[in-house]
């Protein structure tokens, strides 16, 4: 028995060291949860899980944007900005479109997205410029083409394509968000992370010397991780634009910050090469909780700026701690 249990012990050991940290995030998801049912007596009913859900999904868009680029060993300051601009775009073109022009749109605007983060990648790569000046340079330019596209919030968006990406399946009461997380997750993320491209990521994150050596592109994984990071951002636009039903310039302002604060809680090492995609989508959910039952607590809405700062700064110092031990 016992050398059966030994060759499977040490992976089991590395197996837990690498998800311990995501378990831990999705366990403070459900006592959050709980909590919330204790302090809010209609909490848990399908309306409450659904408006939940849908706040999160903007945000677990930018955080797997951002998580795209930090574990390359980057970071992308443009998220939020670039979030906007897909807003004001969609719902300035979808106001008087149809379902299948809102689609259309839609998919236009995806390519888009990409072509923005490879430009936004290659720019750093060609330049050498570091990735924070470049993003916070690009972050700018985003904003003010958002603020020229529209001024004000105005614009809208079929009640299909509203339909499509907010509310529930056929009235069962299951959110629609959870099936479009799962969806980008399989669809978009999980077909790279398993393939050479993915590893690439991962290797240039923990070690950019020794990835090159590996005989890693590094100027291609580059690219493609901002190339992710504007599709995923893109796609928070366009779920921005179906729950409000209109556009505005500042629509994504927050979210680069919430990103970033995302992934650090999520378990992503800020310094690359480690971390997923599943923490930081449910510290999304755990950040738009916490929001949630700082108003159930009757808390001034200015402080939760601060909590959201004091959770981070925790979470970084946990995190260290944690990346020592594993040193």
């Amino acid at each position: 028995m016992a050398q059966t249990l030994a060759p499977t012990s040490p992976l089991r050991r590395q197996w837990i060291r690498r998800n311990g940290w995501v378990f831990g995030v999705y366990l403070l998801l459900v006592v959050m949860l709980l909590y919330e049912r204790a302090i809010h007596a209609t909490a848990f009913s399908a309306f409450d899980v659904q408006s939940l859900v849908d706040a999160s999904v903007p945000l677990a868009m930018a955080a797997m944007a951002q998580a795209s680029v930090v574990l390359a060993g980057g970071i992308d300051l443009a998220v939020g900005p670039l979030m906007s601009l897909s807003n004001v775009i969609a719902a300035n073109l979808m106001v008087h479109a149809s379902f299948g022009g809102a689609l259309l749109i839609s998919l236009a605007l995806l390519i888009g997205g990409a072509l923005v983060g490879a430009t936004t990648g290659l720019v750093i790569t060609v330049t050498r410029v570091p990735d924070i000046i470049v993003t916070l340079a690009t972050s700018a330019v985003w904003g003010g083409v958002a603020l020229q596209v529209m001024p004000t919030p105005s614009g809208g968006a079929p009640t299909e394509f509203v339909n499509l990406l907010t509310g529930d399946v056929r009235s069962s009461g299951f959110p629609v968000g959870v099936i479009i997380i799962a969806l980008v997750y399989l669809v978009v993320w999980l077909p790279i992370r398993r393939t050479r491209p993915g590893l690439a990521l991962y290797a240039m994150g923990s070690n950019r010397t020794a990835a090159f050596l590996s005989g890693v592109n590094v100027a291609r994984t580059r690219i493609l991780a901002y190339s992710l990071s504007g599709v995923f951002a893109v796609i928070g636009g366009l779920a921005l634009t179906a729950q409000t039903g209109n556009g505005s310039a500042s629509s994504g302002a927050a979210f680069t910050l919430n990103s970033v604060a995302a992934v650090v809680i999520g378990g992503v090492a800020l310094t690359g090469g480690r971390g997923g995609m599943l923490g930081p989508i449910a510290a999304a959910a755990i950040l738009t909780l916490l929001s949630t039952i700082l108003g159930f607590l009757n808390v001034d809405p200015n402080y939760s700026q601060v909590m959201q700062g004091v959770v981070v700064v925790l979470a970084v110092m946990i995190g260290g701690f944690v990346l020592r031990r594993r040193a």
